[in-house]
């Protein structure tokens, strides 16, 4: 299908429907990706305000053949917001649907327009002494219907699951305009295909997300928090196997940290406090949540005695107030300005077998050293088994130095982690960045199941074209 770009004769068309309110000039960051892999191009930037604002604009773009980018916050990392190839896009903005249209604390349930910002949603889950528990590095900027899209992950996956895990209904326009009315604040409802769970994770290639149904839960009594050093990636894994035992589902939050990490912090972002005067080479974030009056400072220094029995840990930090709480959550969360602050080669959202990641770790430096001398910084959701394996400059010299070898880089890493039955793309999406990945490690029917979805859905193929699958 022959695809048309958003000009003149379609701005018109849109102003003759919808008025020009609806339209925005398109400003530089609408172009633009955070890692500045990818630079997109706008035809034209709508921003409505209401569902039936999006079903016109999207019943305007399938009668023309124009084809539709959904934007949220901008903040993707695999360039799913940004259409560099083709003909100029409808870029679709939900910034200015942001109400938090129900809250039901009894039922533990949120509805929120797609725009809405995710520590937005957060506060008013907490303003009715709940808790939504997606976090994000992003969350001060990231919005809940690119959240659900990509069906971002994050550092309380461990207890709570993904966005996918968090949301019971949806409200979206598909690709011929219609408007799915799928709000459901059911926990049971077997009536036919789910496509709730088709829509998230599908990146806007089958149509638009503007609300969604989200799931609460209490907030724990007592929040606990440690830093602890650990003897290896395996002493690491057997002392999450040690917190589960104890303390079951009260673990919420498991980090793997790598010295490099923490050296990048003091290189580049000297204000951060580190809890350990010398970095230790393998270190854990650990945050527990516990209901009916448990002490968290209590059970994390039970955890560690145990740890200690067993020779698994070396020290440990455990936090005595929420100042200390926040000076041990900022060392996890600045670990990724800091990379892009000193600029990685090659950056990978990767997910392993939890079992089988100390033996990725051994093997993956073996198979960087292959290709040249590079610094590695392994970091991430260990309890989920989602590693964020980046690969930088020797010091000194700049990632643009090495551009030459990205590909080598990420082809090597990537075999490694599908030698290992693992997905090259853990939380972050496939977006345009990974198209071909796909291709080469997807499924095969798996990857013929979805383009038949995509050709039934989007005959047109308007949403989105050239995310998730290549076109």
């Amino acid at each position: 299908m022959t695809l048309n770009p958003a000009d003149d004769a379609f701005a018109q068309s849109v102003r003759d429907a919808l008025g020009g309110e609806v339209l925005r000039k398109p400003e530089p960051r609408y172009s633009e990706e955070p890692r500045r892999r990818f630079s997109g191009q706008v035809g034209l930037l709508a921003a409505p305000r209401r569902t039936e604002e999006v079903a016109a604009l999207v019943q305007l773009a399938s009668a023309a053949s124009v084809p539709v980018v959904p934007y949220g916050g901008g903040t993707g990392l695999v360039g799913g917001q940004v259409m560099s190839a083709g003909p100029a896009p409808l870029l679709i903005s939900l910034e200015r649907m942001t109400a938090i249209r129900a809250v039901h604390p009894t039922e533990n349930i949120l509805i929120a327009e797609a725009g809405a910002v995710l520590a937005d949603v957060q506060a008013a889950a907490q303003s009715n002494n709940r808790l939504f528990p997606l976090s994000l590095a992003a969350e001060g900027s990231c919005r809940i219907g690119g959240n659900l899209a990509t069906n971002a992950g994050g550092v309380n996956v461990l207890r709570y699951g993904n966005a996918r895990d968090l949301c019971l209904g949806l409200e979206a326009v598909l690709p011929n305009g219609v408007v799915w009315h799928g709000l459901s604040r059911l926990r049971k409802d077997n009536t036919g295909y789910d496509l709730r769970n088709l829509l998230i994770g599908s990146e806007g290639t089958l149509g638009i997300i503007t609300a969604a149904s989200l799931k609460l839960s209490p907030r724990p009594a007592g929040v606990g928090t440690a830093m602890v050093q650990v003897t290896s990636p395996e002493a690491a894994i057997d002392l999450l196997a040690l917190a589960r035992d104890q303390l079951g589902d009260g673990v919420s939050t498991f980090e793997l940290i790598h010295r490099q990490g923490l050296q990048f912090l003091s290189e580049v972002l000297p204000d951060v406090r580190q809890p350990f005067a010398i970095s230790p080479e393998w270190s854990v974030l650990i945050e527990v949540g516990l209901f009916g009056g448990l002490d968290p400072q209590t059970a994390l220094e039970t955890l560690y005695a145990a740890a200690d029995t067993r020779g698994l840990v070396m020290d440990a930090v455990i936090a005595q107030s929420e100042a200390q709480r926040a000076d041990l959550w900022a060392v996890r969360e600045r670990i990724p300005e800091a990379n892009r602050l000193i600029g990685s080669v090659s950056s990978h959202d990767i997910s392993v077998p939890i079992s089988d990641i100390p033996e990725f770790i051994r093997q993956g430096p073996d198979e960087i050293a292959r290709i040249g001398l590079f610094r590695i910084n392994c970091f991430g959701h260990l309890g989920d088994g989602n590693l964020h394996y980046n690969v930088f400059p020797p010091a000194g010299r700049q990632r643009s130095d090495y551009d030459a070898q990205r590909g080598q880089i990420k082809s090597a890493i990537h075999d490694l982690v599908d030698k290992f039955g693992g997905s090259v793309s853990a939380e972050h999406g496939v977006g345009r960045l990974k198209t071909d990945e796909l291709e080469i490690y997807g499924d095969p029917a798996k990857l013929t199941a979805m383009r038949a979805i995509k050709s039934a859905l989007d005959p047109k193929g308007i949403m989105n074209p050239g995310a998730v699958l290549k076109s």
